[in-house]
């Protein structure tokens, strides 16, 4: 066992090791808590699919059909809609939005980062540490949505879903998180906007985009979807018909992208003003 230098402080030891593991540490609470959460309830609403009937498909509304509810008689259709489609794509929006602000914001806007970058840490360092815990949080909420919707899988009549499509639409639902994720840490690294702006204009932008998604059809811009990250989320209906490799890259890209360009503009950036 190393016994610490004498003077070093416990900032200068915890980041001698790794800032991804500290970052994990430091938010286990909280990351516990979204991934329970959105596990809890994407299984609560997978459970309801035995109760629908001919007129609870038939009364569904014409401006929702753009949010997957157009063919919820089976169990892809309703998970796609209900599930995947409604609810957990706005719970991973705000995770991202949440816990990306978190990330370099709020130790800029309390001053903390000043302090932490004083030891011998460097910019892009610390972003990416930060980042790679958030994007391990947003693996660990699908696995745990994973986990609910296998266990409620025979019981609520979904087993003429395979696992293998279960896992695909919990992969899409990280990189969805991650995305935004991805924006509100790339935004405050960049701008150097507070916490709480940082993450009402990734929330708002995300919103924004999903209500695009869903209603671009009805006004007969079914083109504008691709604009969005919930059709490279959802349009492939992993659910129906599993992994779209491609659409799980510009996920993966459109994130990469938004990190590189908030590490970059950090570097350069005088974070004294």
């Amino acid at each position: 066992m190393t016994t610490p230098l004498p003077g070093t402080s416990g900032i200068a030891r915890a980041l001698s090791g790794s800032v991804f593991t500290k970052t994990l540490y430091d938010n286990r609470r909280v990351l516990t808590v979204w991934a329970l959460a959105t596990g809890l309830l994407a299984m609560m609403y997978a459970s309801f699919y035995p109760q629908l009937s001919a007129d609870s498909v038939a009364s569904v509304p014409e401006a929702m059909r753009g949010f997957g509810l157009d063919d919820v008689s089976t169990a892809a259709g309703y998970l796609q809609g209900a599930v995947f489609g409604l609810l957990v794509p706005l719970l991973a929006v705000f995770y991202g939005a949440a816990t990306g602000a978190r990330m370099i914001s709020a130790d800029e806007e309390s001053g903390y980062l000043d302090l932490l970058l004083a030891h011998p840490v460097g910019r892009t360092r610390l972003l990416l540490g930060r980042f790679a815990a958030l994007a391990a949080g947003a693996a660990a909420i699908a696995a745990v949505v994973l986990a609910a919707m296998l266990a409620v899988r025979n019981g609520a009549g979904l087993d003429g879903i395979g696992a293998g499509a279960f896992a695909a639409q919990a992969l899409n639902v990280a990189l969805l998180a991650v995305v935004f994720g991805a924006l509100a840490t790339g935004l405050g690294a960049a701008a150097g906007l507070g916490r709480a702006t940082v993450f009402g204009v990734t929330a708002g932008i995300g919103v924004a985009a999903y209500a695009l998604h869903g209603f671009a059809p009805q006004i007969g811009a079914g083109w504008a979807r691709r604009l969005t990250p919930f059709h490279y989320y959802i349009g492939g209906e992993p659910l129906k018909n599993g992994l779209d490799a491609g659409h799980a890259a510009v996920l993966a890209a459109a994130a990469a992208l938004l990190v590189a360009a908030g590490a970059w503009r950090l570097g350069r950036r005088d974070l004294g003003r």
